[in-house]
């Protein structure tokens, strides 16, 4: 039904992401640079406009940023150039999907911050990302795959379609103006998948308005079945946590973030 149907930022939606405050409010930043201090070196999946890969760049590791999205990764190089050159350096950018890429390197930590692995809807696309990270990563590496703790209770809930603001009203340089919506506009509960939309208005200084929709599917996992992918692509589950403060998953989390450890070099 989503074949191929990896999830890739358009305009405005990639020029306002660094200005939504509920993604400069999120509490991962820390967590990703302490994880990329220990490793050494970082490869990012999804690394979008560079809020966790400039962060751990200027921490002092060398990380590789891939995403699929053009409009991201130019916003990316558009903040880097500001960065001094040191950090420019340990940067490479790279646009590519998540199921296929070929770095020519290996890593010691792969990571997909914000739920990047949830833009993979189908389980073909999810084994050859799972794959393709097997084949970066450096015998012992380790992945963390970052995703929400679904909760059943909300998966089909209509009140979910309902269009709710969430980014007030926000001042951008230029002197315009936007606020963000979401709502889910389809659950397909069979395929563990909901069609998800953002609306953007935006208002110009002279009183124009614009609204912006972009609709995409995500998917949400469970954490058994997240360990079956895992150990089908060779790896093996480290631990689970259910927030960026390392508490252990529990029923009540949130957040459900997996360290994983690859172990079969012939997956």
């Amino acid at each position: 039904m989503f074949a191929h149907a990896e999830h890739e930022y358009s305009y405005p939606f990639a020029e306002f992401y660094d200005h939504t405050p509920l993604y400069l409010a999120r509490p991962d930043i820390a967590f990703y640079v302490d994880e990329a201090r220990a490793a050494g070196k970082v490869l990012e999946l999804g690394c979008g406009s560079g809020r966790v890969l400039i962060p751990t760049a200027a921490a002092g590791v060398p990380i590789a940023g891939l995403d699929l999205s053009e409009a991201m990764l130019a916003r990316c190089r558009e903040k880097l150039a500001a960065q001094p050159p040191e950090v420019r350096e340990r940067v490479r950018l790279v646009r590519a999907s998540m199921t296929s890429f070929d770095l020519g390197e290996t890593f010691p930590l792969v990571t997909t911050p914000f739920r990047a692995f949830q833009h993979l809807i189908s389980i073909d696309d999810q084994l050859a990302c799972l794959r393709s990270v097997h084949r970066h990563l450096a015998p012992g590496g380790r992945l963390i795959l970052d995703m929400f703790q679904t909760n059943p209770a909300a998966m089909g809930d209509p009140e979910w379609m309902r269009e709710r603001e969430d980014t007030p009203e926000t001042k951008l340089p230029d002197g315009r103006s936007f606020r963000r919506t979401a709502r889910i506009v389809a659950f397909h509960r069979a395929a563990q998948c909901n069609e998800v939309e953002f609306a953007v208005y935006v208002t110009h200084p002279g009183g124009r308005t614009e609204r912006h929709t972009q609709t995409f599917p995500f998917r949400y996992f469970f954490p058994k079945e997240v360990e079956h992918l895992l150990a089908r692509s060779g790896f093996r589950v480290v631990t689970v946590f259910g927030g960026f403060d390392r508490s252990p998953l529990s029923n009540d989390s949130a957040e459900m973030l997996t360290l994983a450890e690859k172990t079969d070099e012939h997956s």
